[in-house]
């Protein structure tokens, strides 16, 4: 009888790639903050344009706001890879379950930044060395988490860097505008953010994470609105300067019934309510884009009629 055939090695096939854990990771199933961001960088693109940008430059914000959208939440879980297993609302996060390990994490983030920078080449030297500021802020602003109250002020300057980028790749130059803008912003993302962190303020005391939530503790709702307030009148200015008038100002009057309206839903403070006034700054951002978008293809006519 013929001895069997010895049977091949056959090595255990490799896990699948968890598809589903690298969108988590990027937030990709969440839009809300790529929104956040892109909005107010299409309406700075917008006013220093003056009219429609090209649709290069569009694609470009576009997509590079998105890569590193996604690129700062990656940072932001390893650097919080840690705590996040004590916190709630972020127990189940890749790098917490295990579906995503802290080496693939860190090629993802490679991969993203590499993305970011290709959209780099189509922009103009200036713009180019700005990012560099952009990529230093996004890196380095969960470590404020440890060190000081007020990490929402470096995420803030984060966020509005795309705004400066796009006035540079415009005019090759950042006007006196930009930088308004970019104030206005800055006080604004420091409102909304201080409204995403009041949900994780119980367990962020608990483990020592810091953040203007704790900062203002009771007087919590009085600062945000300030903050709102001051945005709003710096985005008044900044219309000034850009000699904006009715489309305009109707977006700002509807900019603030949106921040009346997120006041009115917190006085309770339950973070369900917390979120959705975070969640709805969206429409925020949205509207200052109208407003800009609308200003400049329809002002003129209205003036043209008048």
């Amino acid at each position: 009888m013929p001895a069997p055939k010895p049977r091949p090695n056959r090595r255990p096939a490799p896990n699948p790639i968890r598809v589903g854990a690298y969108l988590t990771l990027a937030r990709i199933d969440r839009p809300v903050g790529t929104l956040l961001l892109l909005w107010p960088t299409l309406a700075a693109l917008w006013a220093a344009s003056g009219s429609i940008p090209s649709p290069l430059l569009i694609a470009v914000f576009a997509l590079g706001t998105f890569f590193m959208r996604s690129a700062g939440c990656v940072v932001n879980d390893l650097a919080d890879k840690d705590i996040d297993g004590h916190v709630s609302r972020t127990k189940d996060r890749p790098l917490v379950n295990g579906d995503i390990s802290v080496k693939q994490a860190q090629i993802f983030l490679l991969l993203l930044l590499a993305l970011a920078a290709i959209t780099l080449l189509f922009l103009n030297h200036l713009t180019r060395l700005l990012s560099l500021v952009g990529l230093l802020l996004a890196m380095t602003y969960p470590l404020f988490k440890r060190w000081t109250y007020l990490p929402q002020v470096p995420l803030g300057a984060a966020f509005s860097w795309g705004l400066v980028m796009a006035f540079a790749a415009v005019q090759n130059t950042v006007p006196s505008q930009a930088w308004l803008l970019f104030i206005g912003s800055l006080f604004w993302i420091v409102a909304y953010d201080t409204l995403y962190a009041m949900i994780d303020r119980d367990d962020d005391i608990l483990i020592g994470v810091k953040s203007t939530a704790i900062l203002f503790g009771n007087g919590d709702r009085f600062m945000v609105g300030m903050m709102q307030a001051i945005a709003l009148f710096i985005f008044y200015l900044f219309g000034e300067q850009m000699e904006y008038s009715l489309f305009y100002k109707m977006a700002l009057f509807a900019i603030a019934g949106l921040f009346i309206y997120q006041q009115r839903i917190i006085v309770d403070r339950e973070p369900a309510a917390c979120f959705e006034a975070f969640r709805n700054n969206q429409w925020v951002g949205f509207m200052l884009f109208l407003g800009v978008a609308f200003e400049l293809h329809f002002g003129p006519m209205l003036e043209a009629a008048g």
